[in-house]
């Protein structure tokens, strides 16, 4: 699980192998982004933080995210074009991952942490601002997926 925002990542979470990702992890998580979100962007959360996430389950999990005073964006079930890791973040890393062999998780895990590291702020910024034009696109084709 990865959270981000306009200015760079906060927070990463490698699920434990045999954990289940359910609504109680989540909100642990949810737990811990609250509190980084007062570290590292202090003074910038003046009212609720936004999510865009997919639909799973486990990301429903409301009454927590109200709790905490996080809302979310409504999001068209099976449309990954509006979910910003999927069209903005991932491929990149894919690219990146490609092709190269890890004997570890840990590898994987350093290897994913140093490509993120030196993407700038400009590039998570434009990675949201391409949402609104997915958006439009989205509601012009009625939330019918296209390719």
């Amino acid at each position: 699980m990865i959270f981000w925002d306009q200015d760079g990542i906060l927070l990463i979470d490698y699920l434990p192998k045999g954990q289940s990702f359910n609504a109680e992890y989540y909100s642990s998580l949810l737990m811990q982004l609250k509190d980084i979100l007062k570290e590292k962007r202090r003074g910038k959360v003046t009212k609720a933080v936004l999510f865009s996430h997919d639909s799973a389950l486990a990301h429903r999990a409301f009454a927590i995210k109200k709790k905490l005073g996080f809302q979310s964006l409504d999001h068209p079930p099976y449309y990954p074009d509006l979910a910003p890791s999927n069209y903005h973040l991932f491929p990149g890393l894919k690219k990146q991952l490609k092709g190269r062999h890890f004997s570890s998780d840990t590898e994987v895990i350093a290897a994913t942490e140093t490509w993120l590291d030196r993407q700038s702020s400009e590039f998570f910024l434009s990675g949201l601002q391409k949402l609104e034009q997915l958006a439009k696109k989205c509601i012009d084709l009625c939330g019918e997926y296209v390719e």
